[in-house]
């Protein structure tokens, strides 16, 4: 039973679903539950679709969410897409460092600029163009990465949203749209957060303003202060050690 479990007692799904950050986590939650809801016929495709005029004029706003969160049916190409989403997100927010602040406001300024950008793409559900802008910020920062195609096709990292591109052609026989938005937001955010600050002295534009930060990291910092300033307390309160000459 043990080896069934694992060491620690735990089915390997839930230590792998537990070892994922905490964003990457809950956004393949959401992303299995929302097809799971379709599939059982709770929800439909319908309700989830980002449209101006139904989040606008409608107040639907749920749908600026679940647009991000619909990838398709119960299938073979929902469990592919879950793959790369889970994956190049978990990779991602690990390397963005302990606190969600920078990841999350990555994942937010990708959102944005989908949702504006939508309208003049006809694009109704934004989730592939979301994970495709994950997958080039990704093998943009890991250029001497060697990836494999079915054992056949072996090349670096930065090639692989156009090796997915060329994938997707070949089994739609239309341009991926959606891939190639995702490549623009992707390369807009690789650029000013990469590329931009070498050549300004560091300065990194879309960093996270300090309110955002302080919504992950404040309570993280006023913790670690509380706990200085009661050793402080306690050093101050303690009677003083005699000298011993």
């Amino acid at each position: 039973m043990d080896q069934i479990m694992g060491g620690d007692g735990a089915f390997p799904l839930e230590t792998w679903f537990w070892e994922m950050p905490i964003c990457t986590r809950w956004w393949t939650t959401a992303t299995v539950l929302t097809s799971g809801l379709v599939q059982c016929q709770l929800l439909t495709p319908f309700q989830l679709f980002y449209s101006y005029r139904a989040v606008f004029h409608k107040a639907q706003y749920w749908r600026l969410i679940t647009t991000f969160l619909y990838f398709g049916p119960i299938s073979i190409d929902l469990l592919f897409h879950v793959y790369f989403l889970q994956r190049y997100s978990r990779l991602l927010e690990e390397s963005s460092g302990r606190s969600p602040a920078h990841y999350s406001w990555m994942l937010l300024f990708a959102t944005t600029s989908l949702l504006l950008l939508s309208p003049f793409v006809s694009m109704p559900f934004l989730g592939h163009p979301l994970s495709s802008t994950l997958v080039y910020i990704w093998s943009r920062r890991n250029p001497d990465t060697l990836m494999s195609f079915l054992g056949l096709l072996v090349f670096r990292a930065p090639y692989l949203p156009w090796v997915l591109m060329g994938i997707s052609l070949m089994l739609h026989g239309t341009v991926p749209k959606d891939e190639l938005l995702g490549v623009v937001i992707g390369h807009i955010w690789y650029f000013f957060n990469d590329v931009y600050p070498r050549l300004h002295g560091g300065s990194r534009p879309l960093d996270p303003p300090m309110w955002w930060r302080r919504l992950f990291e404040g309570r993280q910092r006023d913790e670690t202060a509380n706990g200085i300033n009661n050793e402080i307390a306690v050093a101050e309160a303690a009677p003083p050690q005699p000298e011993v000459r």
